[in-house]
């Protein structure tokens, strides 16, 4: 695969497709997914590019359509987390594929580590034991034995259709790589590599020793099979030298997507999704609000979890499948969700999203295990393979997207520069300051905009469930397909203040900018310009609405924009605001996170371009920092408050800006 960009990756990474002919004439077709050297993190892509293959025409999955294949190391299969939390997943609903095929290739040594500073166990192999995978030792320098093994593995497979593993083991004639000198580090080693014949001289030797064949058979066979290799490795080579393209690479650009829904039709789904059987006896509380989704349709009170409802069902009756997955997402961390109901007295579950009358895709979500990187691994290379659904990854809390940062690096951000493959997925990462300490506020939002580059990446944080539901539907109905990361409420799921009504779903789109509501007159009595995004405007639209019930003269000085969409960063929206305001002396950025955090570095230049040479473009906010957020509730209010005052409180009045 080549990169839009230019800028590729080394030969060993890429992927490939083919297709192999067996001798009945039976076409297997054959699928590498690429890989970074980031060792056993392809592990999960690749299962999930299985789960999603194994799908046929009409929806139903079929286990036996395709044989998952992982390649291991011995060293990194022993001390690579994701490597458990994988094998984890094997067994589980939302995650099986019928069994993984494991070749653990073992070379009885990591790079220059011996196995004695390697791992706590006898076999690199044990740590499948634990999750009851058959173990297959074998020795690399007889084939036929490797072969019987791989027939006993893939018999067992599919029998039984769970995980089996050989452990395949041999060693590296020359060490980690052609150019590296093993003798450094384990000098006795080699010296009985170098005196070892290699496994094709070993059984070449067997065969003439069994009279299968004659030494000059087997001399005839290596000039052929070499002579093979050579035309096809002069082949690649060649071939790789006209591919690669040059040029910069253009942020990719779609047509615009329609997103609003007929009210009718929206008021039609909500009462299919407020219909269970009847016999089902829900939670006294969620018998008591969900049907409160009628009123809200009426009194404009549509919440967050409402909002993404329908969104997912208008998406649904138009074909487009939807997955959901990560921990608690059921429910919703939150309760915000509710989209599997439980039976109280007998346990059973009802779906309503699942059970649409007139669904055109399927509808799935699932709980997964406690673990951030495996499954959204796996949650990435499903939607590689599924481009038609939209794959929807949602943390608990934003920040334990920091233990899954490889995937994020190496597949989510950098797929396509470097595999020309593309991935629809969107995370779902719950971030925002309420005083609950530096491990549930913030969903590093900095880190997604320093790696946000070439149109790899959406990058958005939506205040309103409107907002959210239209770029859901952008993102499910959009043909070009890149990953969508969103900012997610926590206390602003059922805030009355960011409540929707239904026409702002049945009409309009995804506003990459938000204007101050304010009247045209008044706007010449702006002097400062506020641009934020996400919670924080709320805290700062409450207290001025405080300023202007005390009759304060300057409460109407300050307007304040959302920028709801901050990669691609949306440059001539944000200009036509500025030009809204002509008496304005400066514009500000605030935000909640501190100074090196946050989009403040990412916005600070852009926003500069965006709004001219003629203004003076501030930070207001937190201070830089080590740690995210405070530990103390009351310093995380202190701390607010003085943030919302300094943005309301403007200096004495200068010299206004002369209209044009």
């Amino acid at each position: 695969m080549n990169s839009a960009s230019g800028i590729g990756d080394v030969k060993y990474h890429l992927g490939y497709c083919g297709e192999r002919e067996l001798a009945d004439g039976t076409t297997v077709p054959l699928e590498l997914v690429p890989n970074p050297s980031h060792l056993e993190f392809v592990n999960p892509v690749l299962t999930g590019v299985a789960r999603a293959r194994q799908r046929g025409p009409g929806g139903e999955r079929d286990e036996a359509r395709v044989l998952p294949i992982v390649v291991h190391g011995d060293a990194s299969f022993a001390g690579e987390g994701v490597v458990a939390e994988t094998l984890n997943l094997s067994l589980l609903r939302g995650y099986r594929v019928g069994g993984t095929f494991h070749i653990l290739a073992n070379n009885q040594v990591g790079f220059t580590t011996d196995p004695i500073d390697a791992r706590s166990t006898h076999y690199s192999s044990d740590l499948a034991k634990g999750f009851e995978v058959p173990v297959l030792h074998v020795n690399a320098d007889d084939p036929e034995a490797c072969m019987l093994a791989v027939r006993v593995a893939i018999d067992y497979r599919q029998q039984f259709r769970k995980d089996v593993l050989i452990d395949l083991v041999g060693y590296r004639r020359h060490g980690h790589n052609e150019a590296d000198q093993p003798s450094f580090t384990q000098p006795k080693l080699y010296d009985l590599i170098k005196a070892h014949p290699s496994p094709r001289e070993v059984f070449g030797a067997r065969l003439v020793r069994d009279g299968v064949v004659s030494d000059e058979d087997v001399r005839a066979i290596d000039k052929e099979i070499a002579g093979a290799l050579t035309a096809v490795f002069t082949e690649v080579k060649e071939a790789d030298r006209q591919a690669h393209p040059t040029g910069e690479f253009e942020a990719i650009r779609s047509a615009p997507v329609e997103t609003a829904v007929r009210a009718e039709t929206l008021v039609a789904l909500n009462e299919q999704l407020l219909q269970w059987p009847s016999s089902f006896k829900l939670h006294p509380t969620i018998q008591r609000t969900l049907p409160r989704r009628r009123e809200a349709l009426q009194n404009g009170g549509i919440d967050w979890g409402h909002g993404e409802a329908l969104a997912f069902a208008s998406l649904l009756v138009e074909g487009v499948g939807i997955r959901v997955a990560g921990q608690d997402v059921e429910r919703g961390t939150f309760s915000h969700r509710q989209a599997v109901l439980h039976d109280i007295v007998t346990g059973e579950t009802y779906t309503p999203l699942a059970h649409l009358p007139n669904a055109k895709a399927a509808f799935e979500i699932y709980n997964s295990p406690l673990s951030e990187t495996a499954v959204m691994g796996f949650e990435y290379g499903f939607s590689t393979a599924a481009p038609r659904e939209l794959v929807a990854w949602e943390a608990q809390f934003g920040d334990f997207a920091n233990v899954a940062q490889p995937i994020i690096d190496q597949f989510i951000a950098a797929d396509r520069a470097k595999w020309g493959q593309d991935s629809g997925l969107v995370l779902l990462l719950p971030h925002g300051y309420e005083g609950q300490g530096p491990e549930h506020s913030s969903a590093r939002l900095e880190r997604f905009l320093q790696l946000s580059a070439e149109g790899n990446m959406t990058l958005a944080y939506p205040s309103t469930p409107a907002q959210y539901f239209h770029i859901m539907r952008r993102q499910g109905r959009n043909q070009t397909k890149r990953p969508l990361v969103l900012m997610q409420p926590k206390s602003l799921l059922r805030l009355p203040e960011a409540a929707s009504r239904l026409e702002d779903l049945s009409a309009g789109a995804f506003q990459p900018v938000i204007d101050d509501a304010i009247k045209d007159p008044q706007r010449d009595a702006v002097r400062r310009l506020v641009f934020c995004s996400g919670k924080v405007y709320y805290d700062l639209v409450s207290a001025r609405a405080e300023k202007e019930k005390t009759g304060r003269k300057d409460a109407n000085t300050v307007a304040i924009a959302r920028v709801e969409e901050l990669h691609p960063w949306p440059h001539e929206q944000v200009a036509r605001v500025v030009d809204r305001y002509p008496n304005i002396e400066e514009v500000v950025w605030v935000q909640e996170e501190p100074k090196n955090m946050g989009a403040w570095t990412f916005v600070s230049p852009r926003l500069r371009a965006s709004t001219g040479n003629q203004l003076t473009v501030r930070y207001l906010g937190r201070p830089e920092r080590a740690s995210p957020a405070e530990g103390y509730h009351q310093a995380h209010t202190e701390e607010q408050g003085r943030i919302v005052n300094e943005v309301l409180t403007l200096p004495q009045p200068t010299k206004r800006r002369a209209k044009v």
